[in-house]
């Protein structure tokens, strides 16, 4: 490798690694509104985990 190739590499590599990083800065209405379906599932299975606690409590299991 020439030392003009590895200069070009080790220029270019931190931008791309930045280029990546800055795309989780702003989050699309798709990527908010999947955040919001696993929030709501996640508190339905919640609901349904203590309803059948429930069921197991009023019935003594």
């Amino acid at each position: 490798m020439s030392i003009p190739h590895k200069l070009l590499t080790l220029l270019l590599a931190p931008l791309f690694a930045l280029s990546l990083a800055a795309c989780d800065v702003n989050e699309g209405p798709a990527e908010e509104a999947g955040e919001a379906v696993d929030e709501a599932v996640d508190e339905a299975g919640d609901a349904v985990e203590e309803a059948g606690d429930a069921v197991q409590d009023a019935t003594g299991n």
